[in-house]
């Protein structure tokens, strides 16, 4: 009997299946879209409108890969109605303030947004009768970071300096609460209800247009011949190319399909522990595969406060899900930069539905 890969695998648990997702109209959003559709699910999307119409959403027709709903996380009544009527198989809680800047300019929001966004839709499955497994997205950043060369597990101490990352701690203690209280799995014959927490590390890809990120403001100087400001070259981030933990989390899924007790948990999705870089090396490795360009390290600027070493231990992922990286660093930001390249005279969607294919097929 022929070996399933693992689109096939997937198709056999998505395929056909009601799939919310909120931050839909986000960069990774946009990408588990696509990917979902590829999967032959039914996906019903609530998020916030795109920031610019000509973002990755706008650009890959996001409208047409989805029941499209524009709505706030934090209006609790709207997005219960929404996913009551819809009555879903399976949740991707991806909306989100992601971005550590911004949080320092609008604290109260981050927390409201990121917070309260994650405790109303948890609070909606309360209402859903049907069983239902949810995937809750926070960040790399939810734990107390020492600054120490040893990567972080699922039983670290959770923290936060900036609002960001605190925000999505506390997160991840709403989410353990409404798990404890409401969807215990000692009860699961009661409430059908798995609820799982997903911690990725600094994911980059084709379609980022956000701010403050490294790659779309690469991606930007280069396009207008200008050299990159880099903030902070030292700084080590678990560097991601984005259909890897996203695989990650729908390997979830279909595990938490199979077994809704057993894999309602906590897991990080990484890159090797070995396998590192600092901004200035991501950088150099972007520049080499644009083919030129230049950049110039900040000098004398006021910022405030982000972490300089971060590293992930994803071996309960590896070990219970049979999950690991597809991507090396270099080559998550080779694909990437091939996106950005190739975008500027190829339709969004047959490129990324391409490198899509590309990275199942191999597997």
């Amino acid at each position: 009997m022929e070996k399933l890969g693992l689109k096939e695998k997937l198709k056999q648990t998505y395929n056909g299946k009601k799939v919310f997702v909120t931050g839909h109209t986000g960069f990774k959003g946009t990408w588990l879209l696509l990917i979902l559709k590829e999967l032959g699910a039914t996906v019903k999307g609530y998020s916030l409108e795109p920031e610019d119409s000509k973002d990755f959403f706008e650009g890959v027709n996001g409208q047409s890969q989805c029941q499209h709903v524009i709505g706030d996380i934090r209006d609790r009544e709207r997005l219960k109605k929404e996913v009551l009527d819809f009555q879903p198989d399976f949740i991707f809680h991806m909306a989100a303030q992601a971005l550590v800047l911004e949080s320092y300019q609008n604290p109260a929001e981050t927390y409201d947004t990121n917070l309260m966004g994650t405790v109303n839709l948890l609070d909606a499955l309360r209402f859903m009768e049907k069983p239902c497994k949810a995937i809750m997205i926070t960040t790399d950043k939810v734990y107390e970071n020492l600054e120490r060369p040893e990567p972080y597990d699922e039983t670290e101490r959770l923290g936060g300096y900036d609002p960001y990352s605190n925000s999505k701690a506390c997160c991840e203690l709403a989410i353990s609460s409404y798990r404890n209280s409401f969807f215990n799995i000692s009860d699961y014959p009661k409430h059908y209800k798995s609820i799982a927490a997903v911690r990725s590390g600094n994911v980059i890809g084709g379609g980022d247009f956000s701010e403050n990120r490294i790659i779309p403001d690469l991606v930007k100087s280069m396009r207008k011949g200008e050299p990159l400001i880099v903030r902070n070259p030292s700084a080590v981030r678990p560097w991601q190319h984005v259909l890897d933990p996203l695989s990650g989390y729908l390997q979830l899924g279909m595990k938490m399909n199979e077994d809704p007790v057993e894999f309602a948990d906590a897991f990080n999705f990484g890159p090797e522990t070995n396998d590192v870089l600092t901004v200035e090396e991501l950088v150099k490795t972007a520049l080499d595969s644009w083919g030129e360009g230049s950049y110039e390290v900040a000098k004398n600027i006021d910022q405030p406060h982000e972490a300089n070493l971060l590293k992930l231990d994803i071996a309960k992922a590896k070990a219970k899900l049979g999950w690991k990286p597809f991507f090396s660093a270099e080559n998550a930001i080779q694909t990437t930069i091939e996106w950005y390249r190739k975008s500027e005279n190829t339709d969004m969607t047959d490129l990324t539905i391409a490198q899509i294919n590309l990275f199942f097929d191999a597997q």
